[in-house]
């Protein structure tokens, strides 16, 4: 990913189906057709500017005016296009560098096993026994680290993005009635009103988009618990809830996610971890949905809570790869993964077995290959 160390240009900014895209929205928009470029093509085409720089020209229009309108608003939204791009290359290099530290933890840990495997047998209990504690040691310092730059990111995406998105859906509103009076007074030709119809469309598709966003930084909130305190009650439906929209975000909402949410009662407990194990054994579905064999049909994911014998019953199920015979004693164990390098830490079952044990709950999975896996996670009420 680019850095934007430098001057963006206009192909950096847009792609070529992105920029014929806003050539032909801001046609319809305009009296006469309008195109942008990144050179000038003529002496009557109007810079577009991006951080005091021209990154392209402007042609076409009825009038000098018009074309400086859609220059402006190109502007701004080159701004936002910039901004999302900075996100993405920031939080690139932050699991860039998270998983370097990682790895290189991991082998200082194993330089440390080698060392203490030639101690004498008469010290190797008490090595074993402190090659444990580093073990559950670094695994917690690095979810807990992550678990706050989950919340920091989150705090900083509702903070970036909230306000803005309050004017523009304000806006949109607004410009909805503007609309509605403009129809009134013009004259009522098929042209007009096939103007009127994609305008009122183009408006509400725009209000729907500033919906989601407002409702993902929503989610992102509740998965993080940025606003709850450390130990607090936790509405177990609505924290799995946000992580299943936060799956299918990931997924462009290509996932079939069934819900089967029962009135199950609040617990006590860390609401920011339990978001976390959710998300993880979702993730986890949507992977083996993903490996499965492409003759095994749709994919689906069953999530469901209940209360049975005095505790709460989350289950999460799929129709997946399912998991090899041979992997399925190892999948608790911290850093292993059965994912290419870089696709997964090894962390996932572990730390979700960890939460479960620290709400005084339990954890259990069945998984066959080729038919799909099977969690369960219960929870006392008390």
């Amino acid at each position: 990913m680019r850095n934007f160390e430098d001057d963006p240009t206009l192909n950096d900014l847009l792609s070529n189906d992105q920029l014929d895209r806003l050539n032909r929205c801001l046609s319809d928009l305009c009296a006469k057709p309008i195109a942008l470029g990144a050179s000038r093509p003529g002496a009557d085409a109007v810079p577009v500017e991006f951080n005091l720089e021209t990154v392209g020209w402007l042609s076409g229009g009825e009038h000098e005016q018009e074309r400086q309108a859609a220059a402006d608003m190109v502007g701004f939204l080159m701004m936002f296009v910039a901004k999302y791009r900075l996100a993405a290359n920031l939080h690139h290099d932050a699991t860039e560098a998270g998983y370097a530290e990682l790895q290189r933890q991991n082998e200082a840990l194993k330089a440390s096993e080698a060392r203490y495997r030639a101690l004498s047998d008469q010290l190797q209990q008490q090595v074993d026994e402190q090659v444990s504690v580093i073990k559950q040691t670094q695994q917690e310092l690095y979810e807990s680290a992550r678990l706050r730059s989950v919340g920091q990111l989150a705090a900083g995406v509702a903070h970036e993005i909230n306000n803005p998105i309050g004017f523009i859906s304000s806006n949109l509103r607004v410009a909805r009635e503007y609309v509605k009076d403009l129809a009134e007074v013009l004259p009522e030709t098929p042209a007009n009103q096939d103007l009127m119809a994609d305008f009122n469309d183009l408006l509400a598709e725009s209000i729907d988009g500033a919906k989601r966003i407002a409702s993902i930084v929503s989610d992102l909130k509740t998965f993080s618990s940025i606003d709850q305190a450390d130990y607090t009650r936790c509405n177990i439906n609505s924290l799995l809830t946000s992580a299943i929209h936060l799956v299918q975000t990931e997924y462009s909402h290509g996932l079939e996610i069934v819900e089967r949410l029962e009135n199950v009662p609040e617990v006590s407990g860390h609401p920011s971890k339990l978001s976390q194990t959710f998300f993880n054994l979702l993730d986890n579905a949507a992977q083996a949905i993903r490996d499965a064999e492409p003759d095994k049909g749709p994919g689906r994911i069953l999530v469901k809570t209940l209360i049975q014998q005095g505790d709460i019953h989350i289950v999460i199920q799929d129709n997946g790869s399912g998991i090899p015979e041979d992997q399925r004693p190892k999948v608790f164990d911290a850093f292993f993964t059965s994912r290419p390098i870089g696709s997964g830490t090894g962390l996932g079952l572990t730390v979700a077995l960890d939460t479960a044990r620290a709400h005084g709950g339990r954890l259990q999975l069945d998984s066959r290959e080729g038919t799909g896996t099977r969690v369960l996670m219960t929870l006392p009420i008390n």
